[in-house]
């Protein structure tokens, strides 16, 4: 259960006056081992993108090979103030992602270690920009994507769970959590059956799948339109990505206040941690190598969706 962790962290950043080194007090303080915080300057403003490490008995970062699991809250900011006050709906990617970095720290704490690293990272912004979006207002970002992506992707993730906010849409609509189909190095592939084992276990539900299409994968500033930010991980990397979008049956703007579930959160953070368990131990994959590489030699690479593409 982890729902103490949610409520901790959501009070936490929804104080006005909140930073990345306060976020890393806390998790210090429970025993994380490894916390880094890097102040951004963008255009818009500035945020300050953390990343946490949760070393595994046999990770790479104790000199094993077990398999690193990367977990990317993804946002424009956690507040927009002084626009609107409190929590905004789309800082429910940095609330997922650090609490599942909290709870992991008080788990290794009593003895339950795991098998893998868990790369943890986001970015803390409490007065970030509103951009206009259709059907609802997003929350805009005080940097650009691809600053983020070098903050937020590490090479060292062998597989990336990307939680968004995905609520202001009519691609899903009900409460909870949706995982998306794998992509990698500019594929969409097959949903990943280990992850929906894990998400009906956890959820006690049959899983859910969102929609995703070939806008979505590509990077932002293409001019093109994007369900949201939850694949731009898949942009700067060569490992798996797969969405994990917190959902609701309406349609909600990201910048709305009052709008987050911690019950729904807390289910997206269980799934985590349960995937991290078994993507550690090499039970759960995301994708079918050799599939991918026929794929590949029958079809050709594309990389070229993770780029701008050709100059007009």
């Amino acid at each position: 259960m982890s729902l103490k962790h949610v409520i901790e962290i959501y009070d936490l950043l929804e104080d006005p006056k909140v930073n990345g080194k306060q976020v890393a007090s806390l998790l210090k303080g429970r025993g994380v081992d490894r916390v880094e915080v890097r102040p951004i300057r963008g255009e818009k403003g500035t945020t300050d993108s953390i990343k946490v490490w949760i070393h595994g008995s046999a990770g790479k970062l104790s000199k094993g090979k077990a398999f690193t699991l990367g977990v990317i809250g993804r946002l424009g900011g956690v507040g927009a103030r002084p626009e609107v006050l409190g929590l905004v709906s789309d800082a429910d990617g940095a609330v997922t992602a650090l609490s599942a970095a909290l709870k992991l720290a008080d788990m290794k704490k009593r003895g339950d270690v795991l098998t893998g690293d868990v790369i943890v990272s986001t970015h803390i912004c409490p007065n970030a920009p509103v951009t206009p979006h259709e059907p609802v207002p997003f929350m805009g970002s005080p940097v650009d994507m691809r600053t983020l992506n070098v903050h937020e992707v590490d090479p060292a993730m062998d597989a990336i769970l990307s939680i968004d906010t995905t609520k202001g849409n009519r691609i899903i609509n009900q409460r909870g959590f949706a995982i998306s189909p794998t992509v990698k190095e500019g594929y969409i592939l097959k949903v990943s059956e280990d992850l929906l084992t894990i998400m009906e276990i956890t959820t006690g539900k049959r899983p859910s799948v969102f929609a995703i299409t070939t806008q979505d994968i590509t990077p932002y500033g293409n001019a093109i339109f994007h369900l949201n930010s939850i694949l731009q991980p898949c942009v700067a990397t060569q490992a798996p990505v797969v969405g994990m979008a917190i959902t609701v049956e309406s349609v909600v703007p990201g910048c709305a206040t009052g709008a987050s579930h911690p019950v729904d959160i807390e289910e997206a953070v269980r799934f985590s941690i349960e995937v991290a368990k078994s993507f550690g131990m090499g039970k759960c994959r995301f994708y079918d190598e050799e599939e991918f590489k026929r794929m590949v030699s029958l079809y050709g690479p594309m990389h070229h969706l993770q780029t701008l593409g050709k100059k007009e």
